[in-house]
């Protein structure tokens, strides 16, 4: 980790400070890290005045460069001075420049890094380059980026400040921006904290999210042995949100390491007696215990110039310029933010007023005087009071989802399927037992627990991370819901499911039959018709046929084609099922039977004619004027079978003695066993059908092959 610090801790930089490394291994070097000035968060007796520290990684070499806004070097503050930080050991080494080199303006980039463009007027920039290994704090010079460097005499100790190469005219150490020049001016800038005792914690309307202590994450007490001091109030009435500012390519593994260089660097080299922030939070969502003081103690920090009397400070490891920080990073944040402002009743989504330390301006531009009263969001960004881009513009842009995530109530959970139910459009339709499925955009880490409601009351509870609960249910008609309760304790319920359970099996109200239908009839497939009717209480849900073959019918169907194998009895088995499962069956059997011509009784005269076309191979014709064919049969359907062509004439149709219909056999395309008349009676009983032959005038010709009867 490194930063860069310089004397007066009140002085600001009036230009940019950047920074890149060289990994240790590969020799390979970063792109250009723009370090923000970070002096003036908020400490009592800070020692030096400095920008963000930033977490490189294991590095060997480094670079800094330093621009000034103005047109000399009189915009950079004194005793600038690179310091960098072993997370491991907690080591620290505070390095004057090994070299100074006065940068060309028209210096191509290196390979792999960012150019920095000069500063409006073409001044040229002041650069300070060092390197050193942080566990031996031996500096040696490092590559710079521009003219050849004059090496300046090692430093022996990390002096505040040291001079400079004379070899480049910009490298006169400047005077601060600050009118003071006090090396420990006071910069509190809020009301003195209390002395160090602590008070019973106070209980919270928010459950408290895992910490990781300080001890968790490393810290050397050692190095900060000041008692930590509480808000001159007692109670925190908002949150400030931070990111630190740093690579965002860190691993979760590494983040105590990140932490634990933050604290070195706050202590060591800014002067500072603790961490500045309260809590930390890792881009896996672990969060971290910053300030020493308890947790759950109005500890003061040092985050927020102005206002650090009366705020908690949470700061995302990272850079959060470009992109928000992780969902897992915003969870966190949240939680701890429900669990601090609820020790208080402070509402996350709401407002306050807070009153500031210290004359100061902010990132809008906007400004105040000492004791001003200001309106502040209750979660709000570091840039709301203080002129930092902290923290960040991605992040900055999504302290509104912080907020409501915080805030609660969340969104509704809703019901995506009932399992154990069968829906019919918003109905629902069980036997009993229910299990409700639900899905809720509110991440599950800020949800206490869901409950399912039956009729409005609670029947099942279950955790936060739940998505789905089960019940039984009364016969009857039900609404059934989920409520979610937040970790503020605020409900909100989500839209009602009718679910309506029973146990009444559906009826079939017309049972199973089969009758012969038209079509071309096969020894193997005689056409048939099965009809049926069936009916629920509240809802049929469909009619299945499973034997002699597989079907599904919906609710308002009653009947089928099918065929059915000649001379074989053959069951026809049905089940119907209503919405809520329940079931009935009902079956009927049937035997399609073939009747030859040569079973009829004739009159008149008939030939008979063979091919395979026909029934048996063989048919009869006649075209003989009341030429007859009578068949007996007991059966309750039958069906006359007849060859066609366009010289086919007519014939008439008696059932049991009276005349039935006129059946006329012409037909545009040759057909053969063509069932061409029907009849179905309710029972099964003995019937003659005789057919006559009318003598047609032009096409007298009738072609029977046989009748078939459903027995």
């Amino acid at each position: 980790m490194v930063g860069v610090t310089w004397t007066d801790p009140r002085a600001r930089v009036g230009g940019t400070v950047e920074v890149r490394t060289r990994a240790a291994g590969t020799g390979n070097w970063s792109g250009w890290l723009r370090l923000a000035d970070d002096s003036g968060q908020g400490e009592s007796g800070a020692a030096r005045g400095g920008t963000e520290p930033a977490w490189v990684g294991p590095s060997d070499g480094v670079e800094v460069r330093v621009t000034s806004a103005g047109k000399s070097s009189a915009g950079l503050p004194a005793g600038l001075r690179l310091d960098m930080v072993d997370p491991g050991t907690g080591a620290v080494k505070g390095m004057a420049p090994a070299a100074f080199a006065l940068e060309s303006t028209t210096e191509p980039t290196a390979p792999g890094t960012e150019s920095t463009a000069p500063a409006p007027d073409g001044t040229p920039t002041t650069g300070a380059s060092t390197t050193g290994s942080p566990s031996t704090g031996s500096p040696s010079t490092a590559p710079t980026t521009g003219a050849p460097t004059t090496t300046a005499p090692t430093p022996t100790t990390g002096t505040p400040s040291a001079s400079p190469s004379s070899a480049s005219p910009s490298s006169t150490t400047s005077p601060p921006v600050s009118p003071s020049t006090s090396t420990s001016p006071s910069t509190t800038a809020s009301p003195t904290p209390t002395a160090p005792t602590t008070a019973p914690p106070r209980p919270s309307t928010a459950p408290r999210p895992p910490i990781t202590s300080r001890a968790g994450w490393g810290a050397d007490e050692s190095i900060s042995p000041e008692e930590p001091g509480y808000l001159a109030g007692g109670r925190i009435k908002a949150v400030v949100v931070h990111h630190t500012a740093e690579s965002n390519a860190y691993t979760c593994a590494d983040a105590p390491k990140v932490v634990r260089g933050i604290y070195a660097y706050h202590v060591k080299q800014l002067g500072w007696k603790d961490i500045g922030y309260n809590f930390l939070v890792d881009k896996c969502g672990v969060v971290y215990e910053g300030r020493k003081g308890g947790v759950d103690q109005p500890v003061q920090g040092a985050h927020a110039y102005g206002f650090n009397g009366e705020t908690t400070g949470i700061s995302v490891l990272g850079t959060y310029t470009d992109a928000a920080p992780s969902p897992e990073a915003m969870i966190s944040v949240a939680r701890i933010a429900a669990w601090k402002l609820g020790q208080y009743g402070v509402d996350p989504a709401g407002t306050t007023t807070l009153t500031a330390g210290d004359a100061g301006t902010n990132y809008f531009r906007k400004s105040w005087a000492k004791g001003a009263q200001l309106p502040f969001p209750v979660i709000h960004g570091h840039r709301d009071g203080f002129n930092t881009q902290c923290p960040g513009n991605a992040f900055y842009d999504q302290l509104g989802t912080v907020r409501s995530f915080a805030a609660g109530p969340g969104t509704a959970p809703a019901i995506k399927s009932i399992t154990g139910a069968k829906a019919s459009g918003t109905t629902y339709y069980t036997k009993a037992a229910i299990t409700v499925n639900w899905a809720n955009t509110t991440p599950a880490a800020l949800i206490k627990q869901y409950e399912l409601l039956v009729d409005g009351k609670p029947v099942g509870t279950a955790a936060g991370t739940a998505t789905s609960a089960g019940a039984t249910l009364a016969r009857g008609t039900h609404t059934v819901a989920v409520r979610a309760t937040h970790i503020s304790g605020k409900q909100i319920t989500g839209p009602a499911a009718t679910v309506i359970a029973e146990t009444t099996a559906p009826t079939f109200t017309t049972r199973p039959a089969l009758s012969l239908r038209t079509g071309t009839v096969n020894t193997t497939a005689v056409p048939v018709t099965l009809s049926w009717k069936a009916a629920d209480s509240n809802a049929l849900r469909d009619v299945r046929l499973t034997a002699p073959l597989a079907a599904v019918y919906g609710p308002t169907v009653t009947s089928a084609a099918h065929t059915a194998k000649s001379g074989a009895s053959t069951a026809w088995n049905m089940t119907a099922y209503d919405r809520a499962g329940n079931t009935a069956a009902a079956s009927v059997s049937g035997t399609p039977v073939i009747l030859q011509e040569t079973a009829a009784v004739k009159t008149g005269t008939w030939t008979a004619k063979s091919s395979t076309s026909y029934l048996g191979g063989k048919s009869l014709t006649s075209s003989a004027k009341n030429a007859s064919l009578t068949w007996t049969f007991t059966g309750r359907s039958v069906a006359w079978t007849v060859s066609r062509a366009a010289t086919s004439g007519q014939a008439h149709v008696y059932v049991d003695g009276v005349k039935a219909a006129t059946v006329d056999l012409k037909s545009s395309t040759t057909k053969y066993r063509d069932a061409l008349w029907t009849k179905t009676w309710a029972g099964s009983a003995k019937h003659t059908v005789k057919i006559v032959v009318v003598g047609t005038t032009g096409r007298p010709a009738v072609t029977t092959d046989g009748l078939v009867y459903l027995k």
